[in-house]
């Protein structure tokens, strides 16, 4: 009896200074970049490297801005960090064609995965990504988020963030990216191990133009124009 006290006072301890760990980690986050993060350190271990360059939003054109929120996720500025119409289409649409996988992700969503997260889709993963979307959301704002999902996803193999994709691939930093150059490095997000911006290949000029004319579309925007100026 006294043993199994023990345990679940050691347990109970353990899972305070983990709930304030991770507490304390998500607040400094909404001012300091991500050391490092799982998706990168898989990165290493898989032998794909890991280049990256910080950058904050100032120095991020607006073009880049603009060209995810078209790609990926264009509620953003309107949701509380989950799509549900798309989540709802998702799981429609998974349980029609099991063979085929279709993710609904918002942009918070992704960034709580690669921040905090490992890549993979069992129910304790998506659990702790639903906490950790809805604490980002809550603690850093949209901008922030916007922010660090620029530095942080990977869009290319081994490349991680805008300016590291902007230096590889158009040899200028993010700042200076054109609307096709910052849709080109939008296109390949869904798929960054396989899609090619150098040479580029002809799905992701195509895909590029595409969200050229989504961008087009929503830059007047209100709250679009308040999360990318």
């Amino acid at each position: 009896m006294k043993v199994l006290k023990g345990i679940w006072k050691w347990g109970r301890r353990i899972f305070v200074i983990l709930f304030v760990g991770q507490l304390v980690y998500v607040v400094l986050l909404k001012w300091v970049n991500p050391p490092i993060t799982f998706t990168q350190i898989g990165s290493l271990l898989h032998g794909r490297g890991f280049h990256q360059q910080n950058r904050p939003a100032a120095s991020v054109s607006e073009n880049a801005r603009l060209a995810v929120i078209a790609s990926e996720d264009q509620l953003f500025p309107d949701h509380n960090g989950f799509d549900w119409k798309q989540i709802q289409k998702a799981i429609e649409y998974n349980q029609r064609k099991p063979g085929r996988i279709r993710g609904a992700s918002t942009i918070s969503q992704q960034t709580a995965k690669n921040v905090f997260l490992w890549q993979g889709r069992g129910w304790i993963r998506k659990s702790l990504e639903v906490y950790f979307t809805f604490m980002i959301e809550n603690v850093w704002g949209k901008k922030r988020i916007l922010e660090v999902y620029l530095n942080v996803a990977e869009m290319g193999s081994g490349i991680f963030g805008i300016e590291q994709a902007a230096q590889t691939y158009f040899n200028k930093p993010a700042k200076s990216l054109t609307a096709f150059e910052a849709a080109a490095i939008a296109a390949v997000l869904p798929n960054p191990l396989k899609r090619k911006i150098k040479p580029m290949a002809p799905e992701v000029a195509k895909r590029a133009r595409e969200i050229v004319q989504q961008m087009n579309f929503l830059k007047p925007d209100r709250d679009i124009q308040k999360l990318i100026q």
